[in-house]
């Protein structure tokens, strides 16, 4: 088994997700399904239970909505790995932040999540599939904290892509190569 890591950037609704799970059904063998996501409120319930069911019946899932990367690392999973996805990471790591946000502690916070992604990206072999908003093309955001996410989830967009073989940008479902 290889050893690559592919980024797949876009807006809302491009296709990041899709695109990103067709990469991986296609490659077949074990994959290990690492889901950020936390219910918040009834839509997002509902979003999460569509993802869930649209994924092959045969892939491990992993919820788990800060310290990605050493948990993936304790799981010990021989495979490809989807992690899905770094926007809400970036999300998680902020609610456990008290008004108003300390921007330098909020942006080390989310430093030590990626330090520990590409630490059990590097530990293991397998594809690895990280999917993520890109955030920096739209309004500035109004809010302190808007912006703070934005340049938080911006440079760790960077690092990954950085570190990645591959970057995909997706505009309305169709991929388009970066790196």
């Amino acid at each position: 088994m290889g050893k690559s890591l592919t980024l797949i950037l876009g807006g809302v609704r491009s296709g990041k997700s899709d695109y990103a799970q067709k990469m991986l059904e296609e490659k077949g063998g074990p994959v290990l399904f690492v889901a950020t996501a936390t219910v918040g409120d009834a839509e997002m319930a509902q979003r999460i239970r569509a993802h869930q069911a649209g994924r092959p019946a045969n892939w491990v899932t992993l919820e788990v909505s800060r310290h990605v990367g050493a948990a993936i690392r304790k799981n010990d999973f021989a495979g490809n790995i989807l992690l899905d996805c770094l926007t809400l990471l970036a999300s998680n790591v902020m609610m456990e932040f008290p008004e108003p946000v300390d921007e330098k502690a909020y942006s080390r916070a989310v430093q030590e999540e990626i330090d520990e992604l590409l630490e059990a990206y590097h530990a293991q072999e397998g594809e690895w599939v990280i999917v993520s908003n890109e955030v920096g093309l739209g309004v500035v955001p109004a809010f302190e904290m808007g912006r703070y996410y934005r340049d938080a989830l911006g440079r760790a967009n960077q690092q990954i892509a950085a570190a990645a073989d591959r970057v995909i940008f997706m505009v309305a479902g169709i991929p388009m190569i970066v790196k």
